[in-house]
């Protein structure tokens, strides 16, 4: 039996790591003013290129109901089945467009992930290793599921300016955080983008503090797989968080860059770590 593991381009999967799990993507479309350009392939230097000489934030627009139906009917000529991880349905149409089409097409399962970015990849490289270690398509989505819970998906920002355009902070919020200089974390949470802790000084402290916060709070974490996914950041920020991961033990360590999708929303200086939480205590704990 041949599966595929699917993802939209929001999973924010380097070239080599979908290969390596092959794992297949479908873009979203990044509109920055009167040009269209696939999410996936335009980098986030581009969008704050843009953001910065416009001054407003692309548009984001998700899979719909076409591109998936030409998508999945393409990937069926060669798999079985198809077992595609979706966007959170909190925060895009891709999953129910996607549901729309699977029970059209049949033996394609459409997951909703919860979560975003790495996240999602997360959950798409288990299911890998499910597809690679023989399980059917069935049990692969029952064991999928079950994990989703346990997603720590959440991102350190040094500004809340592009919240801000997005209408996701408030004015108030916004010169609060400017004046006071706070760094806010952003939490994925049910599915949705929350406010967590708040921060403040340079970004590297931030990054150190955040990191400790993160790893005490979710503190039994799956240590196969973990993330460092940014926007933008100096290589010194990074190795603040790679450092932390491995001191926590984590063994595969993977550095991505956010995708279009995150950084429309997000902006610069933007990184987070994420991991699995279903993991056990370490002994002594």
């Amino acid at each position: 039996m041949k599966i595929a593991v699917s993802a939209e381009s929001t999973v924010d999967l380097t070239k080599e790591l979908l290969k390596e799990f092959k794992i297949t993507t479908v873009p979203f479309h990044i509109l920055l003013g009167d040009e269209t350009k696939l999410d996936g392939e335009v980098t986030p230097t581009e969008i704050i290129e843009y953001v910065n000489a416009h001054k407003v934030l692309p548009k984001t627009s998700a899979v719909n109901e076409y591109q998936f139906e030409e998508y999945f009917t393409e990937l069926l000529k060669t798999n079985d089945y198809v077992i595609h991880f979706s966007l959170s349905s909190e925060m895009s149409s891709a999953y129910n467009n996607a549901v729309k089409v699977a029970e059209k097409l049949g033996k394609v399962y459409v997951i909703d992930s919860r979560s975003l970015s790495t996240g999602i990849a997360l959950q798409c490289m288990y299911a890998r290793k499910l597809a690679d270690a023989g399980k059917d398509a069935e049990t692969i989505v029952e064991e999928c599921k079950k994990r989703i819970p346990y997603v720590q998906a959440s991102f350190a920002l040094k500004r809340v300016d592009y919240l801000y355009k997005g209408g996701r902070c408030s004015s108030l919020v916004y010169l609060g955080a400017n004046l006071l200089r706070i760094r806010p974390e952003i939490i994925v949470e049910d599915g949705k983008m929350k406010s967590g802790n708040k921060y403040r000084g340079n970004f590297d402290r931030v990054v150190e503090c955040y990191c400790k916060d993160v790893l005490e709070r979710f503190d039994t974490p799956d240590l196969e797989e973990a993330f460092v996914t940014y926007t933008t950041a100096d290589d010194a920020t990074v190795e603040i968080a790679v450092n932390a991961l491995k001191e926590a033990g984590f063994k595969n360590i993977h550095i991505t860059h956010a995708g279009g999708t995150i950084t429309s929303h997000c902006g610069e200086n933007c990184l987070g770590i994420l991991y699995i939480n279903d993991g056990g205590k370490k002994t002594g704990d």
